[in-house]
């Protein structure tokens, strides 16, 4: 694939990303746009909308301000936008939640819809609290019903089978309500990595439910179908299972159902039930939401923040984001008609982490979370103030009347809500800057381009700060090394303390720093926070517990959890007997295992003696050949180990992470090369979960083999742009 050719200020990385997921492309699937007409394309589309509400608007003025917008790389709207607007699909927003009622009909209704949108680039949140437990009886077939979470199963399956748009994958965010009699099932069915490997899920808190945890009282379950009480549970044990899980693989997440309903801008038109895959906006049934994210790292003017440019831009933003509404192609009518109402938007931001670092503030500080505070009061109280202004010419959102905006103090309010901070992962690639409001991934990364060359950098603004500091370019790339063996630059000596103090990496700072933030956003955002709440490898599940507690006494609207690194493990304690292997025994017991690998299925047999582990061997699908000749090798070196009393989890340490030219995807996993999968075969026997070879590699990337990162939830390549739900 060749890059396009552009004059403006992207990165190669950028590029990478533009033409594979952006740009037109032909039937070979190289690039027939460049970037510049790519945003040419989406300013005169978008800048169109003004001709309905003023035939005589000069649209070639606002296409021109819309263009230098996203060409500057001030602000960019989500990737449905940029990707369609202009083109046959058109559909341009990113965030849908559908209704799932309590039959048969309206299940797979909703799963027709969902189809749809995820075919145009869209992701979809449900709940499925309303659906009646497992179990329970269906009156029309004189049957039971099978509950919620086989039918989100359905759900998985059919994303699976879908390819957004050609160019994005499916997302889905299911959540179930914490009264709801299979909350239990729910929230341990993602300990199976293989299952709802297309999903976010949430548990949906209420205030009722934090009482009864507060008081050590017993809590309610109730069967959506007819109201009444199915079983009582202790509220302490069913939250234990809740932490233990999110502790154990990162799911569940939380909503607090009830805080976000609190601030529901529309009550008179429901009650929200649902947010999108990654949690930042919460929406009534078919309602969608248009995001864009403004790239703060380039508001730093002097030190200071160029607070007149900010102004300007929110205000072009919001008028941006008002006119997607209505050259949007909605996927289906019930969505045009629900979003027409209530007309929300969401604002955001990225490049905070680079913000901070231009303005000299360490992220996990005081003057962070006021800096926070600051720059969202300003960007929600400006973007009402456009809103306003766009509703005296254009009028208020239809649901205006009864609404929580309906007052004296504004009399005209053109969006139901204005302002979102969503996960930004491919546009912040485009733009150059650290995504959303996290912090640094990372202070040194390795970037593989075009021709597989593997390529080891510093990010922009550590490395300015080196060599300002009079680093020479051999201890540049001495303290490059270091870094990326270490994951993160505190403990590199030769680094002065307040560079280590201001260029801190996610997992530098504590869980509750990164709460503050996202609180400190939260306090002046409309909708939600998209934020990962990082945990060191060490962490404990009560330090989790702390941090969902915290996040409910802070008014969050929701929160993810991350613990990196080893996981439960219950493994097989060999007795070690010696280097001397015992011989074969006449008679094992085991099992074989097809596998998946870059090079065909391989088939990974995994025996036991009487004194436990004592043989390995594999075959690959096709006989014969080099690669043949070492599966075998491999085999037998490991049936000598195990047969030697080597553990077998030391084993899987040296055999896991090893990658070859041709890595897969199976079963939502990577398998990188064949003693990659003999080693996963290895760990399902003893059933010990494999422990990434660096805290920050996640495997591959299924489309350029890169390293991904994980950003709000979501698996991110920064080679490729790859994302499961950006």
């Amino acid at each position: 694939m060749e890059l396009p050719e552009t004059k403006l200020p992207l990165t190669e990385n950028a590029l990478i990303v533009l033409a594979k997921r952006y740009l037109k492309r032909d039937e070979k699937g190289n690039p027939v746009e460049t970037p510049e007409e790519m945003f040419r394309r989406v300013a005169r589309t978008i800048a169109a909308a003004d001709l309905i509400y003023n035939p005589q608007a000069d649209i070639k003025e606002t296409e021109e301000k819309f263009y230098q917008l996203m060409t500057s790389l001030s602000f960019l709207p989500n990737s449905p936008t940029l990707m369609n607007a202009g083109r046959e699909l058109g559909q341009l927003s990113a965030c849908f939640v559908l209704p799932v009622e309590d039959s048969l009909v309206s299940i797979f209704e909703t799963l027709k819809y969902t189809a749809l949108i995820h075919q145009s680039g869209g992701g979809t949140g449900f709940s499925f609290s309303r659906l009646r437990p497992k179990g329970d009886i269906v009156r029309s077939t004189h049957g039971v019903s099978s509950g919620p979470v086989s039918f989100m199963l359905v759900y998985d399956a059919a994303t699976e089978a879908i390819k957004q748009g050609g160019t994005r994958r499916g997302a889905n965010m299911g959540i179930l309500r914490i009264d709801h009699p299979d909350i239990e099932e729910f929230i341990t069915v993602k300990r199976d990595l293989t299952k709802l490997t297309n999903f976010n899920i949430s548990v949906a808190i209420t205030d009722d439910f934090m009482k009864a945890l507060k008081n050590k009282e017993s809590f309610a379950l109730i069967n959506p179908r007819n109201g009444k009480v199915v079983r009582q549970v202790s509220a302490e044990e069913l939250f234990d299972l809740l932490v233990e899980n999110a502790w154990f693989r990162g799911d569940p997440g939380v909503i607090f159902i009830d805080t976000i309903n609190a601030k529901n801008p529309t009550p008179h038109l429901g009650q929200i039930e649902a947010t999108n895959p990654c949690g930042e906006q919460p929406l009534l049934p078919f309602e969608s939401c248009n995001l864009g994210s403004i790239n703060l790292s380039l508001f730093v003017k002097d030190n200071f923040v160029d607070w007149d440019k900010l102004k300007e831009t929110v205000h072009l933003a919001v008028h941006f984001l008002d006119n997607v509404i209505d050259v949007n192609r909605f996927p289906i009518p019930q969505i045009e008609e629900m979003t027409k109402k209530t007309r929300k938007i969401g604002l955001g931001v990225m490049g905070f982490a680079d913000m901070l670092i231009k303005l000299g503030i360490p992220y996990n500080s005081d003057k962070a979370i006021d800096i926070a505070e600051e720059i969202m009061a300003f960007i929600t109280r400006e973007s009402v103030k456009k809103s306003a202004e766009l509703a005296r010419v254009r009028g208020n959102f239809p649901a205006y009347k009864r609404s929580i905006w309906n007052s004296p103090d504004t009399p005209f309010m053109r969006n139901a809500t204005t302002t979102t901070i969503a996960p930004t992962g491919s546009i912040s690639i485009i733009a150059g800057c650290s995504s959303g409001i996290e912090p640094l991934f990372a202070v040194a990364y390795t970037r593989r381009v075009l021709d597989g060359t593997e390529l080891k950098e510093l990010h922009p603004l550590f490395l300015q700060a080196l060599k300002e500091k009079g680093f020479s370019a051999e201890k540049i790339k001495e303290i490059l090394n270091k870094t990326l063996r270490q994951g993160s630059i505190q403990k590199v000596e030769e680094i002065p303390e307040d560079l280590k103090r201001l260029f801190v990496t996610a997992f530098d700072i504590t869980p509750e720093e990164h709460l503050k933030i996202q609180a400190a956003f939260q306090r002046h955002v409309h909708n939600a926070v998209s934020k990962t709440i990082n945990f060191p490898e060490s962490a404990t599940k009560e330090d989790v517990r702390k941090v969902y507690m915290l996040a409910y006494e802070l008014g969050l609207k929701g929160v993810t959890v991350y613990r990196y690194g080893s996981r439960p493990r219950q493994v097989l304690e060999l007795k070690r007997e010696g280097m001397t292997p015992r011989p074969r025994p006449k008679v094992t017991r085991g099992f074989t295992r097809r596998i998946s690998t870059g090079c065909g299925h391989l088939y990974v047999t995994v025996n036991w003696d009487d004194k436990g582990l004592c043989e390995v061997f594999a075959t690959m699908g096709k006989a014969g050949g080099c690669a043949s000749c070492q599966i075998e090798a491999v085999s037998r070196l490991i049936s000598l180990a195990l047969r030697s009393g080597v553990a077998p989890e030391s084993i899987i340490k040296q055999l896991a992470g090893i990658r070859c030219p041709s890595p897969t995807w199976e079963e939502g996993r990577p398998i990188l090369s064949c003693p990659d999968a003999i080693a996963k075969v290895l760990a399902e026997a003893i059933n010990y979960e494999i422990k990434p070879d660096e805290e920050r590699n996640f495997g591959p990337c299924p489309d350029c083999g890169g390293p991904l990162e994980v950003e709000s939830g979501c698996l991110l390549c920064r080679s490729c742009g790859f994302s499961k739900c950006d």
